[in-house]
């Protein structure tokens, strides 16, 4: 998995991204209408999306969402319930026995808070996701993000800093910490 990035919009790394986001787009749009007992070709989607077959015993039902596919790191017996979106750019790591519920987002990419440079560079950071997670229905996960083992992420909650080990946590309230 990779570490924090920072990469320059207008550059021949991003114009990479970018064509790898459409493929993927594609794929994932073939993917979320197949019957869902069509096993095979499911598999052979994934494959595609993320560069190497499902690991064992992984289950994930339709909708499926990931923009870049090659940076989602799933270990064995992982559940994605539907509607789930992993903006994966900077990576995604999914230990074994992670259970997501519907309509969560992992999102590993964002944009400098500085106005003059939001335009000019994509930030990242990867997450990090311990053996036996629970995340919630409508969960979301921002960059950097580390959430430690038997942890359980509470439906609806905003998750922007690391989580220990064998603990609940809740809340979507924003603040403001500052103005330009």
């Amino acid at each position: 998995m990779s570490s924090d990035r920072l990469m320059r919009i207008h550059s021949a790394e991003f114009q990479a991204m970018a064509e790898r986001v459409l493929q993927v787009t594609e794929l994932t749009s073939r993917l979320n209408v197949l019957p869902f007992d069509d096993e095979a070709g499911k598999a052979e989607l994934f494959e595609q999306i993320l560069g190497k077959p499902l690991p064992a015993r992984v289950t994930i039902y339709p909708p499926f969402y990931t923009d870049h596919g090659l940076n989602l790191d799933l270990a064995e017996r992982v559940f994605i319930n539907q509607n789930c979106t992993f903006l994966d750019y900077a990576g995604i790591r999914l230990a074994e026995r992670v259970m997501i519920g519907p309509k969560a987002t992992f999102i590993t990419g964002g944009h400098p808070v500085d106005p003059e440079e939001r335009r000019l560079y994509l930030t990242g950071a990867p997450i990090d996701v311990a053996e036996n997670v629970w995340i919630g229905a409508g969960a979301t996960i921002l960059p950097g993000v580390s959430i430690g083992r038997d942890a359980v992420i509470a439906a609806g909650a905003v998750v922007a800093d690391d989580v220990p080990p064998a603990s609940l946590v809740t809340g979507t309230k924003a603040a403001v910490h500052r103005r330009w």
